[in-house]
């Protein structure tokens, strides 16, 4: 599913445009973000894909829901 990440302060935030859905990311597997696992406070889990750690932010992306979430 595509989403748009973008930093808001120290909060990084994931939006889903298909579900007008806005979250805090309040979990990830990396301390750079990009390339594990997010969790997002609705309890989804979404893996991300590898990127450089500088990745300018906001960026939409092509994240996939982990099954059973």
């Amino acid at each position: 599913m595509k989403v748009m990440i973008r930093k808001v302060g120290e909060v990084f935030t994931i939006y889903v445009g298909k579900k007008d859905l806005e979250e805090p990311i309040i979990e990830m597997e990396k301390p750079t973000l990009w390339g594990g696992w997010v969790k997002v406070a609705n309890g989804w889990t979404l893996d991300l894909p590898e990127l450089p750690a500088d990745t300018r932010l906001p960026i939409t992306v092509e994240a996939r829901k982990r099954s059973g979430d």
